[in-house]
């Protein structure tokens, strides 16, 4: 069977019209009567500054002891201090002098804060706790006491003061960074990112820290606001540029002292000073409202160790695409090693679909997540061997993984909505699947985008990728996740619970796409499920899973005609589907052990209803017990050896 290409578009995209698209975030800010005021402040105070040899009125330094201490005139707007200069000329080119030193800090601030929260939340381990160290340290300093110290040693420099100041002040920016990365990276589009096969950077900037733009917006503005008090302060004690250059905390402190005689003269200086700080407060309330909003309504109302071989000596099977040998998984806990997933074994041949089933806590998504490399953290695959297309996956490094990942190996989730990035379009994120995979022009990968949304029977595809997650439905959304999973032209799709979280008309369209897409493209598919009617519609062979361990597999029809596994047995006669109508369902009694409960023998003896006392003696080991089919147990080997 051949592979179908889909040749890209060359039709241009529809766009939205220009009348039905929403403001965007800078419109939705001059909506805002405090934010634009606040805005448009600070942008004439900016101006201000830049242009005040033009606008300035009279030279800053220029004396006048004629016009001393004089009121708002017309020749003085703001009137005159001690030595007849122009108070409205000094505030504008004190401005010059007080808008870079907050600049300078600012900067800085946001180049040493956020980098490092980002990296310190996002990677964490080793990494994180040395950098948490460095923080703590930083703000154990008094930061004044350093900027002090830097004054005297840069003869008074106010640049390197500010610049002191904003790099001992973006200890509090990376941990707040930090908090907001550790959150984000648990999202569920995050890791959907990394079964794309998306590089960290692309994560980091495109699905990451977009997350933690409003805490830094916030931070940005309370810290901007700190700087400008710490400049004029500075200046007010002495430090900076000596009189006669004008400072706003200079002019300030000239006025403290000439306020009995002329108590106009603090107005101009501290008015200026409290309503920038005030305007940069309100911005940066603003700007993180607007960017709620902007999340808001996209959202909607609504150390791998060294392995040993196989436990069971077992080669893959002839021509197997995936071949799962002896697979194990553990984490550490104290001084113990916790295995979670024990001598798990199977094979999918290319083309195959196979079905993974079993209770939750079986196992059956950990073994899915080890193929992929994507593990939880401290979680690790402790011996076997994972084989794909005669290539060892176990030894990978991360980069190499990563280009595994959407282009050999894709995953659909069981929540599509959760899995995809709710700021950006639907077609956004398809085709940036699509650039991160293949050599194309943007225009290209829209095209090949639009191609993809056709080819998972979406009505009107241009349509839904102009759409945000939220405005698709449950159904449309698995559609698309499905569409992204395609966009590498994967040669195995692990569709972990594809259809849970769909109702029960939209899952037989979403399991009739999945059949469909596999005949057209010949790809394998692995389906995590517990539901037997997807096996049943789905699989070819299955794979039965109990307490981190395979207990049976078989051809699926096989398997429902004559399961010999005494769990199998039982989770088939637990099948709402299969019970007659008024009929009381069958259930396994008990619970699944959890892994530090496991027994030493069969770990379903205790719940099985022909448990022999052997079956508690010793692990029991998985057995060929036919052609075609193995199962882990006494009974079941014995049964068959009988019947044949």
């Amino acid at each position: 069977m051949t592979t179908t290409r889909i040749p890209p578009l060359t039709g241009r995209i529809r766009t939205r019209p220009r009348a039905t698209q929403t403001p965007g975030a800078f419109g939705r800010l001059l909506r805002k009567p405090l934010g634009a005021a606040s805005l448009l402040f600070l942008i004439l105070l900016v101006l201000a500054a830049v242009l005040a040899p033009a606008l300035a009125p009279y030279d800053p330094t220029a004396t006048d002891l004629r016009n001393t201490l004089q009121g708002p005139s017309a020749a003085h707007w703001l009137g005159t201090d001690a030595l007849g200069q122009d108070v409205l000329s000094r505030l504008l080119y004190g401005a010059r002098d007080s808008l870079l030193g907050v600049l300078q800090a600012t900067i800085v601030w946001l180049v040493v804060g956020v980098p490092l929260g980002v990296a310190a939340g996002y990677i964490g381990g080793s990494f994180d706790r040395s950098v948490n160290r460095v923080v703590d340290i930083m703000l154990a300093v008094p930061s004044i006491v350093v900027t002090l110290t830097v004054l005297a040693i840069f003869s008074s420099s106010m640049a390197a003061a500010m610049i002191t100041f904003g790099f001992l002040g973006s200890a509090n920016l990376v941990r707040a960074v930090r908090g907001r990365v550790l959150a984000v990276r648990e999202e569920l589009y995050v890791g959907a990112a990394r079964v794309m096969g998306l590089t960290t950077p692309q994560i980091l900037w495109r699905h990451v820290l977009p997350r933690a733009v409003s805490v830094v917006i916030v931070q940005a503005a309370l810290f901007s606001a700190i700087c400008l008090g710490v400049q004029t302060g500075l200046a007010f004690l002495g430090f900076g540029p000596p009189p006669p250059a004008p400072t706003w905390g200079g002019m300030v402190a000239e006025a403290m002292t000439l306020f009995q005689r002329q108590p106009w003269l603090l107005v101009p200086s501290g008015a200026i000073i409290g309503l920038t700080t005030i305007a940069l407060g309100l911005l940066g309330d603003a700007v993180r409202d607007v960017n709620a909003e902007k999340s808001s309504s996209r959202r909607g109302p609504a150390r791998r160790r060294s392995l040993g071989a196989p436990s069971t000596g077992a080669a893959p099977a002839p021509g197997a695409l995936l071949s799962v040998r002896g697979l194990s998984v553990s984490y550490q806990a104290g001084d113990d090693e916790v295995t979670i997933v024990d001598d798990v074994e199977f094979d999918i041949q290319a083309g195959q679909t196979v079905g993974l089933v079993g209770e939750s806590g079986s196992g059956k998504s950990l073994t899915a997540l080890a193929i992929l490399g994507l593990l939880p953290a401290g979680v690790q695959v402790s011996g076997g061997s994972i084989t794909f297309d005669g290539r060892e996956l176990t030894g990978l490094s991360p980069r190499e993984y990563r280009a595994l990942r959407g282009s050999a190996i894709a995953m659909i989730s069981q929540d599509p909505l959760s899995s995809l990035d709710p700021s950006f379009r639907v077609g956004a994120q398809l085709a940036e699947t699509v650039r991160t995979h293949e050599r194309c022009s943007r225009r290209e990968a829209k095209a090949r985008a639009i191609a993809l949304l056709e080819q998972v029977r979406l009505p009107d595809p241009e349509a839904v990728a102009r759409k945000f997650p939220h405005q698709i439905s449950g159904g449309m959304a698995q559609r698309v996740a499905i569409a992204i999973a395609l966009a590498g032209r994967p040669r195995l799709l692990i569709a972990d619970e594809p259809t849970t979280a769909l109702d029960v008309t939209v899952q037989a369209g979403i399991l009739d796409l999945l059949v469909t897409i596999q005949r057209e493209t010949s790809m394998a598919v692995l389906i995590v499920t517990h539901d037997w009617g997807v096996i049943a519609d789905q699989a070819d062979a299955t794979v039965v899973m109990y307490a981190g361990q395979v207990v049976e597999q078989a051809a699926t029809a096989e398997l429902f005609a004559r399961p010999v596994h005494p769990y199998t047995s039982g989770l088939l006669a637990s099948n709402p589907h299969a019970t007659p109508r008024g009929e009381r369902l069958p259930t396994i009694g008990g619970m699944v052990p959890a892994p530090q409960e496991w027994p030493r023998g069969c770990r379903f003896a205790d719940r099985c209803p022909i448990a022999q006392p052997a079956c508690r003696d010793a692990a029991v080991p998985l057995e060929q017990i036919a052609p075609g089919r193995t199962a882990r147990c006494i009974v079941a080997r014995v049964a068959e050896e009988v019947r044949q």
